[in-house]
């Protein structure tokens, strides 16, 4: 599909939350084990860069710090590379919470191109990941609406992917292992692909 801008689309990839952020992890397993959030977010989104960069895509991250950076600084941020490229899409990489299962892919409200675009980062996720796909089609597309502050405060497309609930054991371990990672960043990078094709 082709961006509705006839400008070349910078993707910005938000990895969200820091080292230090509370609350940001699963809890410690019986083996001992536990998942940080910050350092699952920033493996993922390594792994999107280090691809999409060799394809030739035009590709920032958006937070090369390990400490938590707050919302208004990271929106900030990916407005002011919006407006120097006129093109973007925001993609906020996370990991979920709250006793669920699965994938979920969130747009803001309404309808806008970054609903066609989540689209494409759903269905890739269906075809890749071993998990529940959480949807909502009331809407006639997959992706789930909501007021999140980087869906809410960038001025490019944005969306924002939950590849799992962390304090759910069997996604947790699939989240944890290098299996469920490159599968999860080769789903983002498929439908990257997808976008800008």
């Amino acid at each position: 599909m082709k961006p509705e801008n006839s400008q070349p689309m910078k993707i910005i990839l938000d990895n969200g939350h820091g080292i230090e952020t509370p609350g940001k992890r699963s809890p410690i397993w019986l083996d001992g084990s536990q998942m940080f959030e910050y350092e699952f977010n920033r493996a993922i989104t390594s792994r999107i860069y280090s691809a999409v960069i060799i394809l030739g895509i035009d590709c920032v991250m958006l937070v090369p710090e390990i400490w938590d950076v707050p919302l208004e600084e990271r929106t900030k941020r990916a407005n002011k590379i919006h407006r120097l490229y006129g093109n973007s899409l925001t993609i906020s990489v996370h990991g979920n919470a709250g006793g669920g299962k699965g994938f979920e892919v969130y747009t803001y409200t309404g309808q806008s191109m970054s609903d066609v675009y989540a689209t494409e980062f759903f269905n890739e996720a269906d075809k890749t990941l071993d998990m529940v796909m959480r949807s909502d089609w009331s809407d006639n597309d997959p992706d789930k609406e909501a007021k999140f502050w980087m869906l809410r405060k960038t001025i490019g497309h944005s969306l924002l992917t939950e590849n799992g609930f962390m304090d759910t054991e069997s996604d947790c371990r699939y989240m944890m292992s290098e299996q469920g990672r490159d599968e999860i960043a080769k789903f983002h990078i498929n439908a990257i692909l997808n976008v800008l094709s």
